[in-house]
């Protein structure tokens, strides 16, 4: 690799999220010096490894993970996924053994997968200053240097943003929308759960998806709800026994009777898409693109992103490079936001397509290779 010997780091990756945690382990597994390579993360990694938020792992996103010694992660495999409209006819059933994988995808926590690739991260030396914030950075033709929180600066031939905003004054991004939805998260119980059996339900006014999670008391959903704006505060308004009867009257009897509900949080849905980057800096993750949860593919596109860079800076870490991955990645990055993107948009409304969504779930249920290709999206992306 050709190094930059004048800066403090060849590659500096800002954020210590799942994307960035794998591309420094991806680096080094590929020869690049752990001491060349630094995270810097807001958060310490045990505030980090209590994070109880659900995430969507892919068969793909699982092989990323193999590569660099961080599977298994505790998660619940997913063996089939029932796709349904609300009202509607029409419905389709991807399966495991239609595609000869083990799953489709897995279910797991934000602080598991964080635990397990922090150990990675340990292991193999890779420096990580933490709790670091970092708030504006200094390009020149040769370095960037980022400026922390506490008065510190450190200078790298690359700097890459793997979660949460951009670099304080770099460019914003190019595409927004807001879809004037809101997400409601929740782990939910239930009667008749479908051991390994995910379900994306779309309604009138987003789609609703469970997940199978397990937990320590045995099967259970992650739930995540998307309505509009004012039908969210009067979800979260309700005891929970109104509650589950709402979700299941909107839901329907596939799983039985709602049991039992956690805390609900809720959280705006928007697209932030678009990142230009700049000579020598590039962004991945939830920097580069945060996407409407309807198909689940944040994380496995953030890994992805990693997967492709790691390869290319591992032969430099040279603006010639990012340029490459820029190049590389834009089929795959642009073909999953339009796909979120436009179900999203069909989704958020009573929109006149939506009964014609119904009879493609039917279609593509009877035609094998439209349910091949739908699969292929989910398990791999573009490749």
């Amino acid at each position: 690799m050709t190094t930059a010997a004048h800066t403090d780091y060849d590659i500096a990756i800002c954020g210590a999220g799942p994307a960035g945690m794998a591309l420094a382990a991806l680096l080094a597994g590929r020869g690049v010096s752990p001491a060349r390579i630094v995270l810097v993360d807001a958060r310490p990694l045990a505030a980090a490894s209590a994070d109880p938020r659900s995430l969507a792992l892919s068969w793909g996103s699982r092989q990323i993970l193999e590569r660099v010694g961080a599977w298994p992660v505790p998660a619940t495999p997913i063996h089939e996924i029932h796709v349904s409209r609300k009202g509607q006819f029409g419905r389709s059933m991807i399966t495991r053994d239609e595609h000869k994988v083990p799953a489709l995808g897995y279910v797991t926590r934000y602080g598991d997968i964080v635990t397990v690739l922090g150990g990675v991260i340990e292991r193999l030396g890779i420096p990580a200053l933490r709790p670091a914030r970092v708030t504006g950075l200094d390009e020149t033709a040769d370095a960037v240097n980022l400026r922390l929180e506490d008065g510190r600066t450190i200078s790298a031939a690359i700097a890459v943003q793997a979660e949460g905003g951009l670099f304080g004054d770099q460019p914003a991004k190019a595409r927004t929308r807001d879809y004037g939805q809101t997400a409601i998260i929740a782990q939910v119980r239930s009667s008749e759960p479908v051991a390994h059996r995910a379900y994306e339900r779309f309604t009138g006014e987003g789609p609703l998806a469970l997940l199978p999670q397990d937990d320590e008391h045995g099967a259970a959903y992650s739930m995540v709800w998307c309505v509009r704006p004012d039908t969210a505060q009067a979800l979260l308004a309700l005891d929970d026994a109104a509650f589950l009867a709402r979700l299941g009257s909107t839901f329907g009897e596939r799983v039985g009777r709602f049991t039992q509900a956690s805390r609900r949080l809720a959280f705006p849905l928007g697209l932030n898409a678009g990142v230009t980057g700049s000579a020598r800096t590039t962004a991945i993750g939830n920097a580069a693109q945060t996407l409407h949860p309807v198909a689940g593919q944040g994380l496995n596109l953030s890994l992805r992103d990693a997967s492709v860079l790691a390869r290319l800076l591992a032969g430099g870490a040279t603006p010639a490079h990012l340029s490459e991955f820029a190049t590389l990645r834009r089929q795959d990055r642009d073909l999953t936001v339009r796909l979120t993107d436009t179900m999203a948009r069909i989704f958020a409304n009573d929109s006149p397509l939506q009964p014609a969504l119904g009879l493609s779930l039917a279609a593509i249920d009877l035609v094998s290779p439209a349910r091949s290709v739908l699969a292929e999206l989910m398990m791999y992306g573009r490749r």
